[in-house]
């Protein structure tokens, strides 16, 4: 019996055995014949760029590089990558960067990271960098091309700036999201803050007692990305006025439900 399931399991293993031993050498992971002959910051192996893109991307990153240190480093691949072999190439360090952008994966951007990054920005920079800037929402909507060249300016920003928490900048989505708080919030505050008591105007207790919900809504949802990501004023005084509005609108929704409710108890 237990010769009968050796030669089963042998037999099972045979197809892999067969491909191991004849398939082709694989050069997925490294691969040096890809690399160019001459030194450049930018390998566009996918031609996600155009002629004009590369040669302005190269040029400034190679400024940026002798004006401030900072090593950044571009690689665009599809079907082929140099791999390993890269990083002789370019000489990675602690100071150096590395972009990937291969639409094969689920996010067209990945990050190779020197420890000196770490020190100005944290690891949840870089994932928000490449959700935001990678999807493929972004991507169908700026292009290949667009998502590499927001994704190095978002860095460059933060290193000129000294560094960043977060990314810089809000997206549309993130922009509607922080106003839609915000005005939920201020009709909250409004609802809340309409009197249960006879000559009162503004109900504090209650105002109070749901603080913690509309100062969430309206504080950290509303205002606070907006202030840690983007120096405009327009989104702060647009949510700020959303909020009061809103506001408003629950007061005065919350006073006519109750004058009504008082006239059908008469």
């Amino acid at each position: 019996m237990g010769t009968f399931n050796r030669l089963k399991a042998f037999i099972l293993l045979l197809p892999l055995i067969t491909c191991l031993f004849f398939a082709e050498p694989s050069h997925a992971f490294d691969n040096p014949e890809l690399l160019p002959e001459n030194p450049t910051p930018v390998i566009d192996l996918a031609r996600t760029l155009s002629k004009d893109q590369k040669l302005n991307l190269e040029k400034s990153l190679e400024t940026y590089e002798q004006e401030t240190g900072w090593k950044i480093r571009v690689l665009s691949q599809f079907e082929q990558t140099p791999g390993l072999s890269v990083k002789k190439f370019w000489d990675l360090d602690e100071s150096s960067l590395l972009l990937v952008a291969d639409p094969r994966g689920g996010n067209l951007l990945n990050f190779n990271v020197g420890d000196a990054y770490f020190a100005l920005m944290p690891r949840l920079f870089w994932v928000e960098l490449q959700t935001r800037f990678g999807n493929q929402f972004y991507v169908r909507d700026h292009g290949e091309d667009g998502a590499i060249l927001d994704a190095i300016n978002a860095v460059t920003t933060c290193l000129d700036r000294g560094g960043c928490q977060v990314v810089p900048g809000l997206p549309k989505e993130q922009l509607v999201w922080t106003l839609m708080s915000s005005l939920l919030g201020g009709f909250i505050s409004g609802v809340a803050a309409f009197p249960r008591k006879d000559g009162e105007l503004i109900s504090w207790g209650w105002l109070l007692l749901l603080s913690p919900l509309w100062i969430m809504l309206f504080g950290v949802f509303g205002i606070a990305p907006i202030i840690t990501r983007t120096n405009e004023i327009l989104p702060l005084f647009r949510n700020s006025i959303g909020f009061i509005t809103t506001s408003i609108i629950g007061y005065l929704i919350a006073q006519l439900i109750s004058k009504k409710s008082n006239a059908e108890d008469e």
